[in-house]
């Protein structure tokens, strides 16, 4: 128990839930957002595979980090398109959608590498870029904050702003109004000149946008390379910790702090004399017994709601 102390009660360990949990949050709020219109994404697996390998392959061809990270939002934000397209102009059903870009990009980026590079599990043959981390002047002089809070991935920190930026979208702009009332109330939003479908590609593209966002950060800053399954579940985590934040976006920040928490424990417990198949499943049982603990608080909403209304 002291050892697990230890390790938990430092600086380094609060640096590494950070760390761990940008391309959680990345995805949390694009699930956040498509979530919010009525049209769920499940698709953010795929989005965030097929995005992180377009970072390391532009970034190659480019040798710019920075093109490649554009190469790896356009990549993703045009595979939600794709989702959004089939989905919403052919009226395929959203979770076979999903699941079909989820399957695609499991194994069309492993064909993809071997057509560019030769490689079958990782891009070790590409000189990928990585974007830097920054080191923030005044805050790393601070104790205890400033080893924490400084010397973060340049994404880490946007993924913080980003918490603000959908926030400020969701309650104070005219497209988050139009977002909000579709997703609440469709019809309600038509009758008043709201294009439903026209708001939820929107919602599915932004979805896309932030996700791809998570993606790219997967293969240039957690890691300097692309392997295969590299996203490791953590699309559907996304997807369970915008469901436990009851598709708020400071709710769904938290609660991906909270897996990004689990995960980074599993990284840490990793020291200690603890089976390595143990630890890994770590994260997805964190992500189990939220769901367990959120459908018996909505279960429990509900019926006193109900009970409310019989008397």
């Amino acid at each position: 128990m002291n050892s697990l102390l230890n390790i938990i009660l430092t600086t380094d360990f609060a640096f590494s839930v950070l760390r761990v949990t940008t391309p959680i949050l990345f995805a949390a709020l694009g699930a956040l957002i498509s979530n919010r219109a009525g049209i769920i994404n499940i698709g953010m697996e795929g989005i965030m595979l097929v995005s992180a390998l377009a970072g390391v392959v532009v970034s190659s061809y480019t040798a710019s980090a920075w093109i490649g990270l554009l190469g790896a939002v356009l990549s993703g934000t045009a595979i939600a398109g794709m989702l959004a397209f089939f989905t919403l102009k052919f009226k395929t059903h959203i979770i076979l959608g999903g699941v079909a870009i989820n399957m695609f990009a499991s194994g069309g980026t492993v064909f993809l590498l071997y057509l560019l590079s030769g490689d079958k599990g990782s891009s070790t043959s590409l000189p990928s870029k990585v974007l830097p981390s920054i080191d923030i002047p005044l805050l790393q002089q601070i104790p205890v904050l400033g080893p924490i809070l400084s010397g973060h991935h340049i994404l880490t920190y946007a993924s913080i702003l980003a918490v603000i930026a959908v926030y400020y979208l969701l309650k104070r702009t005219p497209l988050g109004l139009q977002i909000r009332s579709v997703g609440e109330n469709p019809h309600a939003a038509q009758s008043v000149g709201v294009s439903v479908v026209k708001i939820q590609y929107m919602a599915l593209l932004l979805s896309g946008f932030f996700a791809s966002l998570g993606g790219a950060y997967m293969s240039m800053g957690y890691l300097s390379l692309f392997t295969r399954d590299m996203i490791a579940g953590r699309g559907w985590i996304a997807i369970a910790a915008e469901s436990m934040g009851r598709s708020t976006t400071v709710g769904t920040a938290l609660t991906s702090l909270l897996f990004g928490g689990a995960e980074a424990l599993a990284n840490a417990l990793q020291v200690l004399k603890i089976p390595a198949e143990l630890i890994g499943t770590l994260p997805y049982v964190a992500t189990v017994i939220g769901l367990i603990v959120y459908a018996i608080a909505e279960t429990r909403k509900k019926r006193r709601k109900l009970a409310q209304k019989t008397n």
